[in-house]
């Protein structure tokens, strides 16, 4: 690299940056979810379509990922396995339930070509939305329109569950407390954390599967937090710098062809995304009208995706918290399941159509 170059790669670093801080706090004033991972991601597309080549090491990728598995599996309650156990049977009809609507809007969008079959699948899971990237990555779909689609539905989710909470069932709970970035912290149990983090990256190489970069530490995470060999120990500021990271990741990935692509698909994909939130809506009358359960608890326990922005909402209204975060959770584990085998079903039966 010359020195000319490296001086218009140091700027042009510099002048990402500078977007990210500038976009992200921007999201951050209208309070919306995920902004540290939104802001880096929206920030590092639009450059990248312009034309600006960067990249992060693979490595320190692969690590990010790990931290976001470690996160899952710290937000996943020991409550959530006594609350599905309880209510099995109606915990696999709803997840099924929802599963079925997510996978169905997605295999029509392949139908009628407004994206690629594993890719309309992957865009349309219910789950978190950073697992279904690095999901969608592993399975060889186009992971750019995946997080395009999945962070599209996060907001419109979000925006709409609070809606509905604050508005039309007279809800009026506050935000919890932002977390502080600094807070006082068990050295022991951080080391362990990032050793579970870590463990992702490493079981990837040996077994040469992608996805195990975050699978890995999800299910070490949950094993060794419940037996009670560590508390998951993320600071605000590593959780912080792993979204971003990850969300610069996926932004980079982008070029001028994808985004115009993404944004004459913007009409279609937003029908959809209000179609499945109408439809999991009125699952949610009858799963409440049938089991006499609260609307609210019903609504936020079907709402497709945005785990992490529907716990906030939850966390701020007088919900069944365990349930609502018992069944986002169980969904979430059933996708990670069921998309790979869905999405190889849905490829190979467009692949063949496509050959005739």
């Amino acid at each position: 690299m010359s020195k000319s170059d490296s001086r218009n790669s140091i700027g042009n670093w510099c002048l990402l940056i500078v977007l990210t801080a500038v976009v992200t706090g921007a999201l951050f004033a209208f309070r919306l979810p995920a902004v540290f991972l939104l802001g880096p991601m929206v920030s590092g597309l639009t450059l990248a379509a312009r034309g600006t080549k960067f990249s992060l090491p693979s490595p320190l990728v692969a690590f990010c990922q790990g931290i976001i598995g470690v996160m899952i599996a710290g937000g996943m309650p020991l409550t959530v396995f006594a609350e599905i156990a309880k209510d099995g049977f109606l915990f696999i009809g709803l997840v099924l339930s929802v599963v079925a609507l997510s996978f169905g809007i997605g295999w029509l969008l392949a139908k009628y070509q407004v994206l690629p079959g594993t890719t309309a699948i992957w865009g349309s899971s219910p789950g978190a939305a950073s697992a279904m990237v690095l999901m969608a990555e592993a399975a060889g779909a186009d992971f750019r329109l995946v997080a395009f689609m999945q962070y599209l539905r996060v907001l419109m989710v979000a925006a709409t569950a609070s809606l509905i909470a604050r508005f039309v069932l007279g809800q009026t709970g506050q935000m919890p407390p932002p977390e502080p970035w600094f807070p006082p912290i068990d050295p022991l149990n951080l080391i362990l954390t990032l050793a579970i983090a870590t463990s992702g990256p490493i079981l990837s190489r040996l077994f040469r599967r992608p996805s195990i970069n975050m699978l890995a530490p999800i299910v070490i995470g949950i094993a060794c937090h419940a037996a009670g060999l560590v508390t998951i120990t993320l600071p605000m500021w590593l959780l912080a710098s792993a979204y971003m990271l990850f969300g610069w990741n996926v932004g980079f990935r982008f070029t001028r062809d994808i985004v115009i692509h993404a944004l004459k698909a913007l009409p279609t994909l937003f029908l959809s995304i209000l179609t499945l939130i109408a439809l999991c809506g009125l699952l949610a009358v009858a799963v409440s009208h049938l089991f006499h359960i609260d609307l609210l608890t019903a609504y936020l326990a079907t709402s497709p995706g945005g785990a992490d922005s529907v716990a906030i909402i939850a966390a701020s209204s007088p919900v069944d918290k365990p349930f609502v975060l018992a069944m986002q959770m169980a969904r979430f584990i059933s996708v990670l399941f069921l998309g790979p085998v869905f999405s190889r079903f849905v490829a190979a039966q467009f692949d063949r159509r496509t050959a005739r």
